[in-house]
């Protein structure tokens, strides 16, 4: 039987910082993951260079059940924090867009990082085994893996959520959960391309691999960023984004020319190019492909001069306010996170513990709060394991 003060259940960016903070306390620690290495999300993240954190990082930029759950942590570890620890590992980054920072080479860095940090600081990782059992004994916690027998006095579930199963995502700490009746919020895909129904498709599916800049709203909520048409629906940073907000039923409205007053425009074009077709028109303002889609979408044709007010306007209505209906996401295999989670109402917005169930601890994407693309939720990852670690 192997005795620790803190056993940690993932290791993944939540877990391997969480065991090198706690280490760093003289905690003796050890890391348990079923998986045959270490940080997979962190490997393929940000097209391999991983977006570790974002500058922008504020509570506003996090879906949660309760927003104000993780303004302390993240005030407590800033992404200014990290940054220092990347560049104590001489790791060079930059700053791509919108406060996203990547680094400069590969995502195996930070992975590495993490790894140097929790040898440093004493941490033990084991790789490649499956918890089979789970029980609160009277010093804390007693886990079974295999034949053996490890006792911790705290328990720390870094398993993260759903989203892309074939890098190992279980719903470990969901199962945890209600061993322990910690209760778990309704988990859905996020940060996910979205779907359409079989019309629609046969619209778009021409325009794959075609993108464009765009503001798009559901509801109150607008994201300004690219999308981009795929065989299945719509993807791209601004689709990801607004997949969090959407649901079911849901209308989208995208802007595909948000920099140009596209009445003001049309009206110019008209003065002074009345008798441009109106698809050469339009592909001075987007793609062609994507302009001679809009125009059948319209149902308009022909030379600019001879557009009637009701014409002009359903033409300005698809190219700033088309409306779209998605059916679905692609669901747990694409979406980058998952929505949803352990309750932020059971546990401690301080150390990550649950109330009711001193001892235990639930950090990163297992949680009921999901960043938005770019970074923020790496930058979730740091912040609330080093508020377990402080005190697991």
């Amino acid at each position: 039987m192997k005795v620790v003060d803190v056993l940690v259940l993932g290791a993944g960016a939540a877990g391997m910082m969480c065991a090198a903070i706690a280490g760093q306390r003289g905690r003796s620690v050890l890391v348990l993951d079923h998986a045959d290495a270490p940080g997979k999300k962190i490997r393929i993240s940000g097209g391999g260079r991983c977006n570790f954190t974002n500058l922008n990082t504020a509570p506003g930029a996090f879906l949660s059940g309760n927003p104000k759950f993780a303004i302390s942590a993240l005030r407590r570890y800033p992404p200014s924090r990290f940054i220092a620890l990347v560049e104590r590992y001489g790791i060079a980054y930059h700053e791509k867009t919108l406060g996203q920072l990547f680094c400069d080479g590969s995502a195996q860095q930070i992975i590495d990082m993490l790894l140097a940090e929790m040898k440093a600081a004493g941490a033990e990782l084991r790789l490649g085994v499956s918890v089979d059992a789970v029980d609160r004994i009277e010093t804390g916690f007693a886990v079974r893996i295999g034949g053996e027998r490890i006792e911790a006095r705290s328990l720390v579930v870094a398993t993260g959520g759903k989203s892309i199963p074939k890098m190992g995502a279980t719903g470990l700490a969901y199962a945890l959960a209600a061993q322990f009746d910690v209760p778990v919020t309704e988990t859905r895909p996020a940060l996910v391309p979205l779907t359409f129904e079989t019309g629609m498709l046969e619209t778009i599916r021409p325009l794959a691999g075609i993108g464009v800049d765009s503001e798009i709203a559901c509801g109150k909520v607008k994201f300004r960023e690219a999308l981009l048409f795929t065989h299945r629906g719509l993807s791209g940073p601004a689709v990801l984004q607004i997949s969090s907000y959407w649901r079911e039923g849901e209308a989208l409205s995208i802007n595909m020319a948000p920099d140009t007053d596209v009445p003001a425009w049309l009206a110019e074009m008209r003065v002074r190019h009345g008798g441009q077709s109106v698809v050469a028109a339009l592909s001075g303002l987007l793609p062609r492909r994507l302009a001679e889609t809009i125009g059948q979408m319209a149902k308009v044709s022909g030379r600019l001069a001879d557009l009637n007010k009701g014409d002009q306007q359903r033409l300005i209505d698809h190219i700033v306010r088309w409306r779209v209906k998605p059916v679905g996401s692609e669901g747990y295999r694409t979406a980058e996170v998952t929505l949803g989670g352990i309750d932020t109402a059971a546990l401690d917005s301080s150390d990550m513990q649950v109330k009711a169930c001193p001892g235990l601890y639930f950090i990163g994407e297992a949680v009921d709060v999901t960043g938005w693309l770019g970074g923020y939720n790496f930058q979730w990852a740091w912040a609330s394991a080093w508020a377990a670690g402080q005190v697991a």
